[in-house]
């Protein structure tokens, strides 16, 4: 290529995009002049005093892009395995169910693999259902009966309405309504209304991570355990 043109390329007009252009248009062009590949000099990518060759710095970008590369596909890798997890979870919760034929069984095989299965030692079921009253006392902090007309669900509303699942940080009036004197220790929820416009109550899900559950992540798991907890509490 000399200065006045190249196949076409008139002086006047070369810039970084022209160029940039006849490389991609003739990727050969470097076989043909390979001996300018021994005079190009680039400045080093993180020492700007040093210079590497053309090719010294083709195969550094196309290092970083393979690290890149798998980097992103460590994520997704991470991903399916959390996923996988989550589902087996969600199977076992599935057979505790099965075989429950009661209203006290139901509720009880919920807290069970929830700790179990979920490792969740922060969970809370709410339940409109009046004859879970008599449950609660044996079922400790995990079960509150209420109505969704009581003063303690008026925080609550937006979410019953909506029917669907959130996950983040909740108010200080829900967190306290639901986990009591361990509110402090709750960094981000995951609630799922039970039943069409949360017509059978709350599960609510806590953990000491701020992070671990957060407005963006996906709720489609979250819906599946609602479904079954309200499944189950209806039967």
């Amino acid at each position: 290529m000399t200065t006045s043109h190249a196949r076409g390329i008139k002086q006047d007009v070369l810039n970084d995009s022209s160029v940039a252009d006849y490389l991609q248009n003739f990727p050969d062009f470097f076989e043909r002049n390979s001996q300018l590949l021994t005079k190009l000099r680039l400045p080093h990518m993180r020492d700007a005093a040093a210079t590497v060759s053309l090719v010294e710095r083709q195969v550094e970008v196309l290092r970083e892009r393979n690290q890149s590369l798998e980097r992103k596909l460590k994520e997704l890798v991470d991903v399916a395995r959390a996923n996988d997890t989550l589902a087996d979870r969600i199977h076992r919760l599935s057979q505790r169910l099965i075989r429950t034929r009661t209203l006290p069984e139901s509720i009880a095989a919920i807290e069970t693999s929830l700790r179990e299965d979920f490792d969740a030692m922060h969970s809370v079921l709410v339940l409109f259902i009046e004859e879970a009253r008599a449950l609660e006392p044996d079922m400790g902090r995990f079960l509150r009966v209420a109505t969704a007309a009581d003063e303690q669900m008026k925080p609550f509303e937006s979410l019953l309405t909506s029917g669907k699942p959130r996950c983040g940080q909740v108010r200080d009036a829900q967190r306290d309504y639901l986990f009591g004197g361990e509110s402090v220790a709750i960094g981000s929820v995951a609630l799922a209304p039970l039943g069409r416009g949360g017509a059978l109550g709350i599960l609510a899900i806590g953990a000491s991570d701020a992070e671990r559950f957060h407005p963006g992540m996906s709720t489609e798991f979250l819906l599946r355990i609602g479904e079954l907890v309200t499944y189950a509490l209806t039967r």
